[in-house]
């Protein structure tokens, strides 16, 4: 598969990270920035011709909108979302210039932390590259 916005390294550690993670429960993988995505996996189970434009805009949108709300919280910086749907769970890991959207079945908020920090790691190393 041709990789158009992300590098292929990439790409794979990112899909690689969330399957050793989330083993079975993992849905899909997307990876996006402000103005384009890329779905990297998605389970052979699931419907493959999902329209994912708004959901992925709307999660930009999101990161921002709760980045801006909370950053005078007393709870700290924010890190991460994750979000519960009757058929499954969604991971948003966000830097300020590119995302990860991870869908699984269920996981402990543990491994939901665990998953975050990893992708946000990888995030940030590929963006002090640039």
């Amino acid at each position: 598969m041709t990789r158009n916005i992300l590098s292929e390294d990439l790409a794979d550690a990112i899909v690689t990270t969330a399957r050793t993670a989330t083993g079975d429960s993992l849905r899909s993988v997307t990876y996006f920035t402000r103005a384009n995505f890329e779905q990297l996996y998605l389970r052979e189970d699931l419907e493959q011709d999902a329209d994912l434009n708004d959901f992925v805009g709307h999660e930009w949108q999101g990161y921002k909108q709760t980045k801006n709300a909370y950053q005078e919280s007393e709870l700290g910086e924010y890190r991460f979302t994750v979000r519960a749907f009757e058929n499954g769970y969604l991971l948003r890991a966000t830097t300020e210039r590119q995302g990860v959207l991870i869908t699984t079945d269920g996981l402990s908020m543990g491994s939901y932390e665990e998953i975050a920090e990893a992708i946000e790691r990888l995030l940030r190393e590929e963006s002090g590259k640039e």
